[in-house]
């Protein structure tokens, strides 16, 4: 993909449904009892995925365009109608189809396995393994890698689960696989509270959700559900993809005299920590509340650029601890706008990156350095200078969509033509529409 640079953005547009909140309505549709209609469905990829997994365990599902039906397969006292699958379940590129699955599958009472493509074959499964064995399913790995064989059990035990690395996947596992066991479970959580679309959703499908902060803790969190607790249908409309807005807004952060505005987004407090860190930075941004959608509250988001970033407060300029779990998606295209800013960016405690669909440290390192940044590379993150003026190169997208995106937007604001190796081919994983609607905000 060649991008070419551009003097400023402006405009207002509606980013595509957000994709965690995509796959987990699909999912919990197909537990409840009855149909539900899903508008805004996110375009990506990933929740296609997902969609195309479900119908392989016999739920119908029905697609026109960003609506779709889920016919559920929910019963009585929790029980769920599934059907054993002919073939294996392909996930794609998507670990939250994979590891989220895992948890409702263990409490199916059959046997199927988990697929996935090179890259999601390479990132973790053992942490959903191990809590999964502790309530009684018995699964298998590849080294703990895919593909996941599942042999479900019914109903399974409950437990009381100290995450060991903060993940809302593997919490929302563990908390699906609840809903099949014989007690309460609880998932401890080891830092501030991750992402918590799930605990949202199933209160949307009515599942009684306790939500607790232990005191003197931190802001540590349990998180538990009760076995057998019922799902009923309830259509629901998807927000805006709050980490698919942050690159438009990254974008016209970089580039003096744009105006950018995004309705419709979704505003999660466990999401909405990126609008935070680009505020923390010098980047003119203000949210307008537009009320909730389906249990997430939504806003219009605006961003204005005069050019140059200070960062807001001293420290505002380094990311670390309980913060990086919530900012783990946006990280590399804030390490792009980080290059902006008086004394530049500092990421640290974020070795999560190396086990995405690239090793996010290493990727955006080298590209950065390839556009002229001076970077420094740690185990656990990254230290980039600013301000300093990105010149184009020819990159690596690494078949990683959010390292694609990240350095379109640097692209934009290089001096010099830039070429992204692969980007057109990986971005669809998460936000297809994301060079059309970049392309119609440009102004050069």
């Amino acid at each position: 993909m060649l991008i070419r640079p551009a003097r400023r953005l402006r405009g207002r547009l509606r980013v595509p449904g957000d994709k965690s909140v995509s796959h987990r309505a699909a999912m919990l549709a197909a537990l409840a009892r009855g149909g539900t209609t899903i508008t805004n469905f996110s375009s990506s990829v990933d929740c296609s995925s997902t969609l195309e997994v479900l119908r392989r365990l016999g739920v119908f599902v029905e697609r026109d365009g960003a609506t779709v039906r889920v016919e559920g397969a929910g019963g009585d006292e929790g029980g769920q109608r599934f059907q054993p699958p002919s073939l294996e379940l392909d996930c794609g590129n998507s670990g939250t189809t994979m590891r989220l699955l895992a948890g409702v599958l263990a409490a199916q009472p059959f046997a199927s396995t988990l697929t996935g493509d090179e890259s999601l074959s390479g990132r973790p499964m053992r942490r959903v393994l191990e809590p999964l064995g502790l309530m009684g399913a018995r699964l298998s790995a590849v080294d703990g890698h895919a593909p996941l064989r599942v042999e479900g059990r019914r109903p399974l035990r409950s437990i009381r689960y100290e995450m060991p690395v903060a993940s809302a996947q593997v919490k929302s596992c563990v908390l699906l696989a609840g809903l099949g066991a014989e007690g309460r479970t609880e998932v401890f959580e080891p830092a501030a509270q991750t992402r918590d679309h799930t605990e949202r959703m199933l209160r949307w499908f009515g599942v009684e959700v306790r939500t607790e902060e232990l005191s003197g803790d931190g802001g540590r969190v349990v998180v538990s559900v009760e076995g057998g607790s019922r799902l009923t249908a309830r259509d629901l409309t998807v927000p805006g993809d709050i980490s698919s807005a942050a690159f438009p807004a990254a974008a016209a952060a970089l580039l003096e005299g744009s105006e950018v505005e995004m309705e419709g987004v979704g505003l999660n407090p466990t999401r909405a920590a990126v609008l935070d860190a680009l505020r923390g930075l010098g980047v003119g941004l203000s949210v307008e509340d537009e009320g909730e959608t389906s249990n997430e509250p939504t806003g219009l988001i605006r961003v204005r650029s005069e050019g140059g970033l200070t960062p807001a407060a001293p420290g505002a300029n380094v990311i670390r601890g309980a913060l990086v779990a919530q900012l783990i998606d946006e990280l590399p295209v804030l390490a792009v706008v980080g290059t902006a800013v008086e004394g530049g960016l500092e990421i640290r405690d974020a070795r999560e990156l190396r086990v995405k669909e690239s090793d996010r440290i290493t990727t955006t390192v080298a590209n950065l350095r390839a556009m002229g940044a001076e970077v420094e590379e740690f185990e656990d993150g990254l230290r980039v200078e600013g301000p300093v003026r990105l010149r184009g190169a020819r990159l690596q997208s690494y078949g990683d969509h959010r390292i694609a995106m990240a350095f379109a937007v640097a692209a934009l604001a290089a001096e010099g033509e830039t070429l992204i190796e692969g980007a057109e081919e990986c971005v669809g994983v998460s936000f297809p529409e994301f060079f059309p609607l970049l392309e119609s905000l440009t102004e050069r």
